[in-house]
């Protein structure tokens, strides 16, 4: 997902991978390299919601170089601060963190800024207009990752593919069985947690199996 590059334009449905909450740095980094090498990934969020600033810096440090080896963006959650401050290609903040304008102020015109606007047709209008470079549904499924505020139908993938050429994530419970749906209704990227880190086969396996999914539904 670069800043440049996320449009619908010539672009297929692409994964977005998020990690797990529980990040043991060293198997998680081993983890990564065979989920990248697998297939196409657009980006990886570093998710760690309840780590200090220094968990957050080493993790960055570990896996932000993994990610640019594969040509793949490095997008921190909550937190554009600390996400300019090491040089993260980007920051997704979602309604109770830092406003859109405060993200892209201290991010810069260049790193991605998405944001999370649930089943809300009335937050991704807003986010766009104020120069989102995507907004992410969901949760479209149950997800054991955390308890979402909405549910989303895919029909709001559709709905978004008519009105606006901004991007739109698909998020919540995403596995090789169920994004489909969602590729077809207009999914830009789907993002995934569970369903990669969490597959019975590993997140090499997962990572093909998505792609081949995507590929097969585009």
């Amino acid at each position: 997902m670069k800043k440049d590059t996320p449009s619908r334009s010539g672009h297929r449905c692409r994964l977005y991978l998020i990690t797990p909450p529980a990040l043991p740095i060293d198997d998680f980094a081993d983890q990564l390299t065979l989920a990248l090498k697998a297939g196409d990934v657009a980006c990886l969020q570093l998710r760690l919601k309840n780590a200090d600033d220094a968990a957050i810096r080493t993790a960055s440090a570990r896996l932000m170089p993994i990610c640019h080896d594969y040509d793949v963006a490095f997008i921190l959650n909550d937190r554009p601060d600390l996400a300019a401050d090491i040089g993260a290609d980007g920051v997704h903040v979602g309604e109770n963190d830092a406003s859109y304008a405060e993200a892209r102020r201290l991010m810069g015109g260049d790193a991605i800024v998405g944001v999370s606007c649930y089943n809300s047709r009335h937050l991704a209008i807003g986010a766009s207009e104020e120069g989102a470079d995507y907004v992410a549904f969901g949760a479209f499924y149950p997800t054991e990752t955390k308890q979402p505020p909405e549910r989303a139908e895919p029909e709001l993938l559709t709905w978004w593919q008519d009105v606006t050429t901004v991007p739109g994530v698909a998020i919540g419970g995403i596995t090789t069985d169920n994004c489909g749906a969602l590729v077809q209704a207009g999914a830009d990227f789907l993002a995934v947690i569970s369903g990669v880190w969490g597959h019975r086969d590993g997140p090499g396996t997962a990572v093909a199996e998505f792609n081949k999914q995507i590929a097969t539904q585009s």
